[in-house]
């Protein structure tokens, strides 16, 4: 099949950072494709029939179908698109089912426990303090603050009950691995995996009191005072087994075409910590970008390869 027009969709409402994105993505893709950008609106029907292929940039709508409606539609439709199917989007928002997989393939993952509104918290949950207490589907560190890292039974429950006020969803309990923050890129299908180089997440520049780990605060507001460090700074042999724990994970949670893998790395083990089954492509801000420049692939090159993976599995 010859693919002659490629749909950027995008979700209705954009913020500053994601009409940014689509726009370097429409841009990149028009260098070799006709290209079409069609938000998921009342026309997305009629517009989506026009092209022969779609790189899926949808993020929002609803909050249990994030990410979902788009591949469903698509697949639906039987129309091509980028990245992981729905049923795999549905899996990797629920962090908690994220990890119950990546346990049941022994991949190395914090030691956790779920808790669900109006749930009694047992006196002891057979883990170990200190506990970091975090919405089970939320993304962008959303309820991540300074108090989620908790070091008793009262602190937990307090910060359960915030979890369960301000979200309306069940809590994801697990315990804190103080160590080396590691992101992870990966690109590509079955047997043509590509690990990016792993990227450092240093946030010991952060100023005093500040905690040390991705909160909503630290992400979204003082992270120009984070620094990252790619390659990571660690050893070749921690490198290798993180390498081959993120590609079992990758394999069993089905993702396609690329992703980003959270992890922490404490006494030469890792731990992964979350999935994101479709990281943003934000230029000069993205993590998957960072790596991906490191590999020698600027920004127009780098969503050039993503289209061309995703291509590949189809044709």
């Amino acid at each position: 099949m010859e693919i002659k027009k490629i749909g950027v969709v995008h979700d209705k409402n954009l913020d500053k950072n994601k009409s940014l994105m689509v726009d370097s993505v429409f841009n990149a893709i028009n260098k070799k494709y006709e290209a079409v950008k069609i938000p998921f609106d009342e026309n997305f029907f009629e517009n989506i029939k026009k092209v022969d292929f779609v790189f899926n940039l949808s993020t929002s709508g609803g909050k249990e179908g994030r990410q979902i409606h788009i591949p469903a539609l698509l697949d639906l439709l039987d129309i091509p698109y980028t990245g992981s199917s729905a049923c795999t989007h549905t899996i990797c928002l629920d962090k908690f089912i994220t990890k119950l997989i990546l346990s049941f393939y022994n991949v190395p993952t914090s030691r956790f426990t779920h808790i669900k509104e109006n749930e009694y918290i047992e006196n002891d949950l057979n883990l170990n303090y200190p506990l970091i207490v975090k919405p089970v589907r939320e993304g962008s560190a959303l309820g991540l603050t300074k108090n989620s890292v908790v070091w008793d039974l009262e602190s937990l429950k307090r910060e359960v009950e915030k979890i369960h006020k301000d979200f309306k969803e069940p809590v994801l309990v697990e315990e804190f691995i103080d160590g080396i923050e590691i992101s992870c890129g990966v690109i590509g299908n079955d047997e043509e995996i590509i690990i990016l180089p792993l990227l450092e997440i240093d946030f010991s520049s952060l100023p005093e009191g500040v905690e040390r780990f991705y909160s909503y605060r630290v992400k979204n507001e003082i992270g120009d005072k984070v620094k990252y460090y790619c390659p990571a700074r660690i050893d070749k042999e921690i490198e290798e087994k993180i390498k081959r724990g993120v590609k079992a994970s990758y394999k069993a949670l089905g993702l396609r075409d690329y992703a980003r893998i959270d992890i922490r790395v404490k006494n030469d083990e890792f731990y992964i910590l979350e999935v994101n089954s479709l990281p943003l492509l934000i230029p000069s801000y993205s993590d998957i970008l960072k790596m991906g420049e490191k590999n020698g692939l600027n920004y127009d090159d780098f969503i050039l390869k993503l289209l061309e993976v995703a291509i590949k599995r189809y044709f």
